[in-house]
């Protein structure tokens, strides 16, 4: 086992109020609405899933694509248009794909257009991902962001091929402060320009066998986003909340149930852990070892030899996807 992530000074959270969190984080529930996609499309897999991050086309292409939660575009166009390419950027990075550009779609009023776009080309100048087309509608009405994204990949991760005996790696970006208004940790304004190798890294993984199935950390948090890893393979993991890599000064609580900018959940071959951790430590990235996927279908949390269950991934409609 890794050695122990930084921890908060004081966290008086016991297992069952972290549990509890975890299940009623409105952006776990949120996800069994894309349940409708599979009852409108069917048991169409996009080539190997439902469930992963983004499609595999041919030649290794991944696609992928996010809308901007409707009053965060509100509160914050910019902050939004940033999102936007961020979300992208990682989804490919969770399909083990290198960022080859976006497309982008905005409607709103010429304000909030001019915010969400000012966004979007910081988001892009940051990450070195080109903004390559889009639609642009000006209107008084609801504004709405989305953006798409294209990349490439030799060796696509893919949550199918997650299987018992792989370790469970958290990855994640600790240097930030959690924004007040939205459960968000930022990361990147402290990584500057380091974070076009940090998206970079889990490309360079795949492509050497470290990782084998990913998914970024999103709205969900960290065990939500977990159980949407599970959920295609039916299996289980107890994982260790004292071995899962979390910034100093954060509450448990709030960081099992953030979307960092910078978070993933890595699916690694017996034997590899030791490579996979000291990669993301290479970079200056928290790395470590939570625990170890099982097939008792039990998505579970431990500390101080204390287990709770959280769900059982054949009980709990996390994206009702076919699979």
């Amino acid at each position: 086992m890794a050695d122990r992530a930084p921890r908060t000074l004081v966290d008086t959270a016991s297992l069952d109020d972290l549990v509890a969190s975890v299940l009623a984080n409105p952006g776990l529930r949120a996800k069994a609405d894309i349940a409708l996609v599979g009852e409108v499309l069917g048991g169409t897999d996009w080539v190997a899933g439902p469930g992963d991050d983004g499609a595999v086309l041919s030649g290794g292409t991944v696609a992928c694509g996010e809308a901007m939660f409707p009053p965060f575009v509100r509160a914050d166009p910019r902050g939004a248009g940033f999102a936007a390419v961020l979300t992208n950027v990682n989804d490919l990075a969770a399909m083990g794909a290198e960022p080859l550009g976006i497309v982008d779609t905005v409607v709103g009023t010429e304000a909030t257009a001019r915010a969400a776009l000012a966004g979007m080309r910081e988001a892009s100048e940051l990450f070195q991902v080109p903004i390559v087309g889009g639609h642009l509608t000006i209107h008084d009405g609801e504004p709405a962001i989305s953006a798409f994204g294209i990349g490439t990949t030799p060796r696509a991760l893919s949550v199918t091929r997650a299987a018992e005996g792989q370790s469970l790696v958290v990855a994640a970006a600790l240097d930030g402060e959690m924004r007040p208004d939205f459960p968000f940790f930022p990361a990147f304004g402290a990584r500057g320009d380091r974070c076009p190798g940090d998206v970079r890294l889990l490309p360079a993984l795949a492509d050497e066998g470290l990782v084998v199935a990913a998914k970024d950390i999103s709205m969900a948090g960290l065990v939500g986003s977990l159980a949407m890893l599970l959920e295609p393979t039916g299996l289980g993991v107890t994982v260790d909340v004292d071995a899962v890599p979390c910034p100093l000064g954060v509450p448990l609580v709030r960081w099992f149930n953030c979307f960092p900018s910078y978070g993933f959940l890595l699916c690694v071959p017996p034997g590899r852990e030791a490579e996979c951790v000291g990669a993301f430590e290479a970079r200056d990235l928290a790395a470590a070892v939570v625990g170890t996927l099982d097939g008792s279908g039990e998505l579970a949390l431990e500390r101080d030899g204390e287990r709770a269950l959280v769900l059982r991934i054949d009980e709990f409609t996390v994206t009702g996807l076919p699979h």
